[in-house]
């Protein structure tokens, strides 16, 4: 998931605000990801820690923290468990999907096998149970264990409803709540939880993370029809793959007789040819798919943005407004 596509990045602002935070974040994750006594944990996560991703997720944990004054040690832990949640996920995403690139470079079930993957990533979601237990607090637990747990149950939904023509949008919703806004909402509200903050607060954070992650996923698929190979993944790849993302659920509702055939074969049936996607272009440029999703992001960010402003006045609160408008500005 690239944030590298439009030319304002407050992400880069905001880690640079947390920087020293960061650092001590990177330092608990290479202590936490090695292994005495199976040398390839730390060679599997390195390869996909290290590769440029933009610790998006830990930093809204700093942020949030930060943003609510907080001051003892234990934000790091948190932020640290996101990463190690974040990466568990991909790890065996990629598995499931049988990808071959992540972030611009070979995948680790490719480069090493799947078995890897998956056992690595179940190394690191165990520890980050154990960085959880660290802070002391049972809420905190509760939150990004219930995270975890809801993470996995949309990644089966979304593989239950991949080449499903009938899936709805408030199936997908439910997806895209699962897949990513869970832990981006988790990562914002253990920020004011650990800082002790009162419940407003804390379900404004909650918020905030709930519409940005949705906002997020919505953007990044449709990516996968209007972005570039810099994105880090093959244009059309969810196509391929027979995802019911928004601008093809849409577009299969609205299909005439001759537009459903082509999404039977495509979708349902699997089988794509040369010029599909184009196809499939067309089809979402004669019922306004993809400008409809657009907006759904863009609706999205606002609620995010209305969200935050229920906090106090703070540099890092304005940056976080500006984060979301920049996750949908990508498509622009």
């Amino acid at each position: 998931m690239s944030l590298d596509a439009a030319t304002s990045k407050p992400h880069e602002r905001l880690a640079a605000a947390l920087a020293a935070d960061l650092e001590d974040v990177n330092s608990l994750i290479r202590d936490r990801m090695s292994s005495e006594n199976a040398p390839r944990i730390p060679e599997v996560t390195a390869h996909l820690i290290d590769a440029g991703g933009k610790r998006l997720r830990p930093m809204l944990t700093l942020a949030s923290a930060r943003l609510c004054g907080y001051d003892g040690p234990f934000h790091i832990h948190l932020a640290a468990t996101v990463e190690f949640i974040h990466t568990a996920t991909l790890l065996h995403d990629d598995v499931v999907d049988e990808s071959e690139q992540r972030r611009g470079r070979p995948t680790a079930n490719l480069l090493w096998d799947n078995q890897s993957s998956v056992l690595v990533g179940d190394y690191l979601f165990a520890r980050s149970f154990q960085l959880m237990v660290e802070t002391g607090s049972l809420r905190i637990l509760d939150i990004l264990s219930n995270a975890a747990a809801t993470i996995a149950e949309g990644e089966v939904l979304q593989l239950t409803a991949a080449r499903n023509l009938d899936v709805t949008e408030d199936t997908y919703l439910k997806i895209v709540r699962g897949k990513t806004a869970a832990l981006f909402s988790a990562a914002t509200e253990v920020g004011g939880v650990i800082a002790g903050k009162d419940e407003d607060i804390i379900r404004a954070l909650f918020d905030y993370g709930d519409a940005l992650g949705i906002a997020f996923q919505i953007a990044d698929d449709l990516l996968d029809y209007m972005g570039t190979d810099a994105t880090g993944k093959n244009l059309g790849d969810d196509f391929r793959e027979g995802k019911m993302t928004l601008p093809v659920i849409r577009a299969v509702a609205r299909a005439d007789a001759e537009e459903r055939a082509f999404w039977t074969r495509t979708i349902r049936n699997g089988k794509v040819a040369d010029g599909d996607l184009g196809q499939a272009m067309v089809c979402f440029e004669r019922h306004g798919a993809l400008e409809q999703a657009r907006a759904d992001a863009i609706r999205w960010s606002e609620v995010a943005k209305t969200a935050i402003q229920r906090l106090p006045e703070h540099e890092i609160r304005d940056m976080l407004t500006d984060l979301a408008d920049y996750v949908v500005a990508r498509l622009v």
